[in-house]
């Protein structure tokens, strides 16, 4: 899950006063492209957690075996392609040439069944692939095979999944190293090479360009095709607060920003040196309550569905702030605009108003127990989606004890049955529209507290008939199953759709639109 930059910011007129501040990001040289992200990138094994900041540096650094273009067609990226057996159980996939590793070392196919052996171990998408793979052995140095125990409909589509944490291929002697242990020495494929020397934690890491990448033929869309580096380096610099960053990037001290703040949009749309980088689709986030069903009374799915008759979309995206262009209120749980939209079960989502809920919540058992929501205050949209829900409980009947505090506490806090029912949160589209890498519901049954501690059985079942499927009409049919526990259960509440859009300066060209902020292809002028 990313940690949100804060929507707030600074007005931009202190810009000019940026040269005065200490470790303000200072101009520079041309053939350098400066950024600031989301966060600072802390954590640099890939396989290691599934935070979205490690993933964008994984995509900068590593390379995958295949890749999602911009309709989310899955094309090779390291393999020359691939053959399926006439019982579909063996799969043997051939490396393209040119791949070799930063340390100068060739990329071979003990590599790659090292490095899917232990991302499988970090990742619940490349776990249910283990668990139906009788071997995966290299042949020599460019084959690799998997021989599978019955028919999987998504093999492909795991060995290029973007969900995080994402199959990125590194040198086999690293990828010995338990998923349990991070990696001490990053080395990959990718087109930039990340050194030591050039990070400065804190301050700023200088991704240089990787002089033996050798990019596909085909042009680059989205995370597909050829990755052509055209700057010499990706210089990323830490500015924890947003109004700071987005100073510097009107005074052209950086380049881009990931995360632009809602407050200041209107003033970078009026800026003719920025652009604005909306997105839309599967590239926006989705919020959710997440509910905690181990704890009385939310143990009981009468007392859960009362939130389903009682949280406005749009009354969280209108507190926000923000207009149509960056949000939509959406009941699909699988996303609106993703390969899995559904309207399985969205009626409990339709009119929601207090009065209904307050007659909702009378004719269950509840009894005055304090509810807690825990608020945090260093997430913006989550702050202001729990305040809403926490105003709206109260007014319906609920008694409840809104605890604020910072994210990290939450995380922890969450890993308990006890003391807490309720917390909002969000994430990329990208990875919820897959019910098996939707982090609200991929852990039912895991006694997670990142699921709430649910379990519903048909639920688990219906995963692996979905990882079964053998094409995506079939998935989708699956999808509006699923959906329909989420909603009849009361399993979690979604609270709307909106985009976090990227800034810009308009000396940079042919930026790739992406959530996840892509550096090859674009130039600077």
């Amino acid at each position: 899950m990313r940690v949100m930059r804060r929507l707030g910011g600074m007005a931009l007129g202190v810009g000019l006063a940026l040269a005065g501040l200490t470790g303000a990001p200072k101009p520079a040289p041309a053939a350098n492209l400066t950024a600031v992200l989301e966060a600072e990138i802390v954590t640099l094994d890939p396989h290691y957690i599934g935070a979205y900041i490690t993933r964008t540096f994984g995509y900068m650094v590593f390379d995958t075996l295949y890749a999602p273009d911009s309709n989310f067609n899955y094309r090779p990226q390291m393999v020359r392609g691939h053959t399926v057996s006439a019982d579909g159980l063996t799969w043997t996939f051939t490396l393209r040439d040119g791949l070799s590793f930063h340390d100068g070392s060739p990329v071979t196919a003990r590599d790659v069944v090292a490095s899917l052996r232990r991302w499988a171990t970090r990742a619940a998408l490349g776990g249910r692939l283990m668990d139906v793979t009788e071997s995966l052995t290299a042949r020599d140095d460019k084959t690799f095979v998997l021989v599978l125990k019955e028919p999987y409909g998504l093999v492909i589509e795991t060995l290029g999944t973007m969900a995080s944490p994402t199959p990125f291929i590194m040198p086999e002697r690293l990828a010995r190293t338990p998923g349990t242990e991070r990696i001490t020495e990053i080395v990959g494929s990718g087109p930039f090479i990340y050194s030591r020397a050039d990070h400065r934690p804190g301050d700023r890491m200088l991704l240089r360009r990787n002089p033996n990448y050798v990019p596909r033929d085909e042009p680059a869309d989205f995370l597909a095709g050829g990755k052509r580096v055209l700057i010499d380096a990706l210089d990323i610099r830490v500015v924890p607060d947003g109004g700071t960053a987005a100073a510097a990037l009107q005074a052209g001290e950086i380049d881009y920003m990931q995360y632009a703040p809602f407050d200041l949009l209107r003033s970078f749309e009026r800026d003719r040196r920025i652009t604005v980088q909306n997105f839309t689709g599967a590239h926006m986030f989705t919020g959710h309550f997440r509910l905690n069903h181990a704890a009385p009374p939310f143990n009981d799915p009468a007392i859960r569905a009362v939130l389903l008759r009682l949280v406005d979309q749009g009354e969280v995206m209108a507190g926000f702030g923000l207009d149509q262009r960056y949000a939509r209120t959406c009941p699909a749980f699988f996303t609106c605009g993703g390969p899995n939209e559904s309207d399985a079960g969205i009626a409990a989502l339709a009119n929601p108003s207090i009065e209904a809920a307050r007659a909702a919540l009378r004719a269950t058992r509840y009894n005055n127990e304090p509810i807690v929501l825990m608020v945090a205050s260093d997430l913006e949209a989550a702050r202001v989606s729990t305040e809403i829900l926490a105003d709206r409980m109260r007014r319906a009947g609920f008694n409840v004890d809104a605890q604020v505090t910072d994210w990290a506490t939450l995380l922890a806090r969450r890993t308990r049955r006890e003391g807490w029912h309720a917390y909002g949160v969000h994430a990329l589209n990208v990875d919820l529209g897959n019910p098996l890498t939707n982090s609200v519901i991929n852990f039912n049954c895991q006694d997670s507290g990142g699921a709430g501690f649910m379990c519903f059985p048909r639920m688990t079942e219906l995963f692996g008939a979905f990882a079964r499927a053998p094409n995506a009409e079939a998935r989708r049919a699956i999808a509006g199953e699923i959906q329909e526990i989420v909603y009849s259960q009361g399993v979690a509440v979604p609270w709307g759709q909106f985009a976090q859009p990227a800034a810009y300066r308009n000396t940079l060209r042919n930026l790739i639109p992406s959530a996840i902020p892509l550096f090859w292809n674009v130039e600077k002028r």
